[in-house]
């Protein structure tokens, strides 16, 4: 694809349209259609989703930038396998970036009222409770939003940067934590301590304590770890979990 028609396909309504075929292409990657090591050749991708192949191309490379697909050595992509210690290493890493979101936050907080949003946000996870099957959706929404407030707070885009691209790690995010809530006995206690330390960030932050902040922002992603023993202590369960069929155990 030369110069002048990459600019062409995104000078319309082919934004959007990259855009669903980005979500569609990951949705189907995570959702196991694809094995690891399996080869995605761009024309029969293009025919299965129903776009031409200039999209499809451009969402496999965003994919390879993700880190979910590796480039093939005679050309193309494959999709991507991970191990444990891959999982492990993106959640320990997503506590550092997250810690240091919750430090900033702390540090360049100015004005009390700022933090507004971000209790608003616990009162409703708090309305919510403990998700369920029903409620997980609405769930899944308010704690990326809490989240997402926290490193508005910060006020380092490129820290946000990285941090998104990190989440798309499968099973490295915080999703799989909520995800578990609906499944397993011990979700409760899961979701008890997870909400206390949504509570100590807050009041950390407030109080401008830096370093309280991010350790107990770094404490709350590690829960995400505690979360997926778990699953894989039901083994059964893991190819439910978006990404679960990548990993090899």
């Amino acid at each position: 694809m030369n110069e002048s028609e990459n600019v062409s396909f995104r000078g319309s309504d082919a934004d959007s349209q990259l855009a669903r075929t980005i979500l569609r292409l990951r949705e189907m990657v995570l959702a196991g259609e694809f094995s690891p090591g399996d080869r995605i050749s761009e024309a029969p991708l293009a025919a299965r989703i129903g776009v031409s192949r200039t999209p499809i191309r451009l969402a496999l490379e965003r994919l390879a930038h993700e880190g979910l697909l590796e480039p093939y050595p005679t050309g193309g992509f494959i999709v991507r396998k991970f191990t444990l210690d891959d999982v492990w290493n993106g959640i320990e890493v997503r506590g550092l970036l997250e810690g240091g979101a919750a430090r900033l936050a702390a540090e360049r907080l100015v004005d009390e009222r700022e933090l507004d949003a971000l209790r608003r946000c616990q009162e409703e996870l708090d309305a919510v409770g403990e998700p369920t099957i029903e409620t997980f959706p609405r769930y899944l929404q308010i704690n990326d939003k809490f989240h997402g407030e926290i490193l508005r707070l910060a006020r380092n885009e490129t820290l946000k940067g990285v941090l998104d691209r990190l989440l798309s790690v499968p099973l490295a995010s915080r999703d799989a934590l909520v995800s578990l809530q609906t499944k397993f006995p011990e979700s409760l206690e899961i979701f008890i301590v997870a909400r206390d330390q949504h509570l100590q960030i807050i009041d950390a932050i407030a109080k401008r304590q830096g370093a309280r902040a991010e350790s107990i922002a770094r404490e709350h992603a590690q829960i995400s770890r505690r979360a997926l023993e778990v699953v894989l202590a039901h083994t059964e369960a893991l190819g439910s979990f978006p990404g679960g069929l990548l990993i090899k155990i």
